[in-house]
């Protein structure tokens, strides 16, 4: 059984024009200590996923598993119970944390609000673990997140998302916001709590370099939907989408003597208000032809590998 499984999940948003198709019949699974990937260029969907995913928006339709049950539309304490095991570390670590409560109020907030703990001492010994855990020195728990830099704040997010133990946690673009050097402190971090507790994660960034480092599957997402899934080294291997190698070639390289041989995406982009039936990458693929405006699905190409493209065969 799958930690978690989403079957055909769709988010719409109601706009003055129509219908936003932010997230439309994506289906995947995450299992126990591992990390799924999820790329795409910025509007695609890719936060909007994440967060229906753990509740923090209502599901338009589909199914969310957690252990096999379903939580799509769970409320009260159910939802409550659901959320102890999901939890989300944001993009930006400074709006994402309270301006006037300090680092250790901040962590022990919500093990205050568990309940499991019934002494201030027990709280504090818990918090005090935590801080150690992501590496935030002791001395720093009675100040607040503007006296911090970008990377101690982003590791006050992920103590935070740990408090409860969760058995998954949806990292979304958590090193965009850092330097390089901070970036690779923070990846290590969270790659060795995976080590040591299994926690899986749902990893959502736009830099491919970052993924293929700490991913052991990626989706590639275009305006709400799954184009390509695979294994991190088959993808990158042998990429078959049109988009997935517009994206990768996008890659920047340092090789001065085999430069990268670039794909330029031409045309306007499909809007995801109320969209057509059919491929949504059709008006910028330079493969596109009339069967490419029929409605286009996931299918297993070669094993473990699923891309949705009619043409894919002929063009590989």
């Amino acid at each position: 059984m799958s930690l978690i499984e989403v079957q055909n999940l769709k988010k719409y948003f109601k706009v003055p024009t129509g219908l936003n198709h932010a997230v439309d019949d994506v289906s995947f699974k995450i299992e126990k200590g591992e990390t799924l990937g999820v790329v795409g260029e910025s509007g695609c969907g890719k936060s909007t996923l994440g967060r229906t995913m753990i509740r923090l928006q209502d599901a338009t339709g589909g199914k969310i598993l957690l252990n096999g049950n379903d939580i799509t539309n769970a409320k009260g304490n159910e939802l409550r119970r659901v959320r102890e095991k999901m939890q989300i570390v944001f993009q930006d670590p400074y709006s994402s944390l309270n301006p006037r409560i300090r680092i250790e109020s901040t962590i022990m907030e919500p093990l205050r609000h568990s309940k499991l703990y019934k002494t201030k001492a027990e709280l504090k010994d818990q918090t005090h673990r935590l801080m150690e855990l992501v590496g935030v020195d002791e001395r720093l728990r009675q100040s607040y997140p503007h006296e911090l830099d970008g990377g101690r704040r982003q590791r006050v997010g992920i103590a935070r998302a740990l408090a409860l133990n969760p058995d998954f946690i949806v990292c979304d673009e958590p090193v965009s916001a850092l330097d390089v050097s901070i970036q690779a402190q923070v990846l290590n971090l969270l790659m060795d709590l995976q080590e040591k507790t299994g926690i899986a994660y749902m990893f959502v960034t736009h830099d491919l370099s970052v993924v293929r480092h700490i991913s052991n599957t990626i989706c590639v997402m275009y305006l709400g939907q799954l184009v390509e899934k695979a294994s991190t080294e088959d993808l990158f291997l042998n990429t078959l989408h049109p988009y997935t190698q517009a994206l990768l070639s996008a890659i920047p390289s340092t090789d001065i003597y085999h430069p990268m041989q670039r794909v330029q995406l031409k045309g306007e982009i499909t809007s995801p208000i109320n969209p057509e039936q059919g491929c949504r990458f059709l008006a910028r693929c330079p493969y596109a032809i009339k069967d490419c405006k029929q409605p286009q699905k996931l299918e297993e190409i070669e094993k473990n590998h699923y891309v949705a493209c009619c043409r894919v065969r002929e063009i590989n």
